[in-house]
């Protein structure tokens, strides 16, 4: 009968601390792309209320449960509101998140890894990848509740779990995750820069969101965004 090798259970232990050796931030990877991304022109729709229901994106192991909320209010502070601070808003801009599939291909790599005392690892060989599709819907919404805009887009994302080029397992779900939602948000910036001027208009003809008894329109309207 063939024995486990002692070293054996001493690379699982590598393996789970693989985040130790990753020199890749997170952080940095999912939100400063949003900020580098100048494809439309900023500032073409007034100020909306960002309502986000990331739905099978929160079910995932990787994205943490405010990421789809900071990812879609970056992108519209960046991209689509006018950011001037005390200004009304004339309604919502609504992310849906419909469709999460997340899929890990390569965990083949990581029994040679083993095999081989994890020497490839250190010359850079990934132990598997991490793979998310996401459909995502933004919905632009005017003060009175009614949907005047639809776009949506689909995200696919592929991250490297490595030791040093690449990332952490625990990173790599998050990064995956949070990336693809980012790609989607790509393929729809442009459908709303393109009926911005249209939306712009039927956003000033509703009006901004009134102040009701000291609170906003959007909790007092909430059941008409849900």
């Amino acid at each position: 009968m063939m024995h486990m090798p002692r070293f054996y259970p001493h690379l699982l232990v590598v393996l789970l601390g693989l985040g130790l050796g990753s020199c890749k931030s997170t952080e940095k990877a999912v939100f400063r792309a949003v900020r580098s991304n100048n494809s439309v022109a900023l500032g073409r729709l007034p100020q909306l209320e960002a309502v986000v229901e990331a739905g099978p994106l929160n079910m995932t192991e990787g994205a943490h449960p405010d990421d789809a909320s900071k990812l879609f209010r970056q992108e519209l502070s960046f991209h689509l509101a006018e950011a001037q601070p005390d200004t009304a808003k004339y309604g919502y801009a609504k992310l849906l998140v419909t469709q999460a599939q997340v899929q890990r291909t390569g965990r083949a790599l990581q029994a040679f890894q083993m095999l081989t005392l994890m020497t490839p690892s250190l010359l850079g060989m990934p132990l598997e990848w991490y793979r998310t599709n996401v459909k995502a819907e933004v919905q632009i919404i005017n003060a009175k509740g009614e949907v005047i805009g639809s776009y949506s887009g689909i995200g696919r994302s592929k991250v490297r779990v490595a030791m040093y080029h690449g990332y952490s397992q625990t990173k790599a779900a998050r990064l995956s995750d949070v990336q693809a939602l980012r790609l989607a948000l790509d393929q729809i910036r442009p459908q709303l820069d393109a009926d911005a001027d249209t939306l712009r208009q039927q956003l000033a003809t509703s009006g901004p969101l009134e102040e009701i008894i000291g609170q906003s329109a959007h909790s007092a309207d909430s059941s008409a965004v849900n």
